[in-house]
């Protein structure tokens, strides 16, 4: 009878690992049709003659589906789907969060920055490969193409992504001072402050001291991924 139940709880555990894989494969490969199109939409605005003061409005509802969607990314690490550290992930999810609705969904003025260009790009570029990455690896099926992609691209797209951000967050500065939106002043029945405009300086003022320790944890995963074909050479002769 023990035998019994045993077998039953493994069967069970079976399928429910299968069933996670599969929302895990469904879900990064959503993800991947997603960002591609918001990829599309960005170089094709641009190859038809169009600025930036009108590629918010093509890319917005795209944007905030896909981007919004990652938050399923901190349940799914804790649930366990995925081997991950929570806090990290949350805050790395949290961080574009507040960038797309926060800032560009929420100004008139950070859409109109040429920062908003330069960060559809690195996102999308990254999030293709990633979701990919990711994707392929849940059925065992990376290519080494995209393993160099993933350890490789990132040198040039993390800083333009990054400073994509700032210079938007920065070009929403003007208009949250002006109007003072979600700002809470005093005198109120709460007796609490908060500034909106000081709330986006402090998350700006994070950027000098996360980003380098995020690069160069890149660059070292790197070295552990992306083997030397000297240094595989000379392993091979040993």
């Amino acid at each position: 009878m023990a035998g019994k139940n045993a077998a039953l709880g493994s069967s069970k555990n079976s399928d429910s690992f299968t069933a996670v894989k599969a929302y895990l494969l469904l879900y990064n490969s959503v993800q991947v049709v997603g960002w591609a199109y918001v990829l599309f939409l960005t170089v094709n605005h641009f190859i038809s003659g169009k600025n930036v003061a009108t590629l918010w409005d093509v890319v917005k509802p795209t944007l905030l589906i896909f981007q919004n969607a990652a938050l399923l990314e901190v349940l799914n690490v804790a649930l366990g789907y995925v081997r991950s550290n929570l806090m990290v992930t949350f805050l790395q999810v949290m961080s574009r969060v507040i960038v797309v609705c926060g800032v560009l969904w929420a100004t008139p003025t950070a859409p109109l920055s040429y920062g908003l260009p330069m960060l559809l790009i690195a996102w999308s570029v990254t999030e293709v490969i990633r979701y990919s990455f990711y994707a392929l690896n849940i059925i065992g099926a990376v290519p080494y193409l995209l393993i160099w992609c993933r350890y490789t691209f990132f040198y040039a797209l993390y800083p333009i992504g990054v400073t994509g951000e700032l210079l938007c967050i920065f070009a929403a500065q003007s208009f949250i001072g002006q109007t003072k939106q979600w700002t809470i002043e005093l005198p109120n029945y709460l007796n609490f402050t908060f500034s909106y405009c000081y709330f986006l300086l402090a998350i700006m003022g994070t950027y000098p001291f996360i980003f380098p320790q995020l690069y160069l944890y890149m660059i070292d995963q790197r070295k552990k991924v992306i083997v030397n074909p000297k240094d595989k050479k000379h392993s091979c002769t040993k």
